[in-house]
């Protein structure tokens, strides 16, 4: 088993819903055992393409799934839920984000692991401090990332319900 970490993101659509249904179909993927949920956040879009603002999560899963069909069943889950990929950081009924696997170094054609742009990105970095504050990304802690980062913007969303993690173990 790895532990790997997810980011969850929706800014199109019943965005609380969307997280959860991706959640929800992590859940019950074999080889798949969700550990952790974050807190959800509101957060301003990121990038050049003008939108709304985004819901963001983060989960921390142990899976038996080899890193490239994590990546493949979670852009399934995406594609499941409306997902349509026309504009780069453009919006989104649902994101789902390798951002990292086990110790390991990926670097493959369409699966770069750990995400190479999460330390620039507090959306990210904040609710996975929450699930994984002793973290290390790239040789730093997840704190010395946060501490260069404007996190003034990242609103949590304690209004919502919390993202809920069905209790089976479908992990195989």
């Amino acid at each position: 088993m790895v532990e790997a970490f997810l980011g969850l993101g929706s800014n199109l659509g019943d965005r609380h819903t969307l997280l959860q249904a991706a959640v929800d179909a992590l859940a019950a993927a074999d080889g798949v055992m969700i550990r952790a949920a974050s807190p959800i956040y509101e957060t301003p879009p990121w990038g050049p393409v003008p939108q709304g603002p985004y819901l963001n999560a983060c989960l921390a899963v142990e899976t038996s799934l080899p890193a490239r069909a994590l990546l493949d069943l979670s852009l399934a889950i995406e594609r499941e839920h409306g997902r349509e990929r026309a504009i780069r950081w453009g919006p989104r009924t649902l994101d789902i984000d390798l951002l990292a696997y086990g110790d390991v170094a990926i670097g493959e054609p369409g699966l770069v692991v750990p995400h190479p742009r999460m330390s620039e990105r507090a959306f990210v970095l904040v609710p996975l401090a929450d699930i994984a504050p002793r973290l290390v990304i790239a040789g730093e802690p997840i704190g010395a990332w946060l501490d260069m980062l404007d996190t003034s913007t990242i609103i949590p969303r304690s209004d919502l319900a919390p993202l809920t993690t069905p209790g089976r173990d479908r992990a195989a």
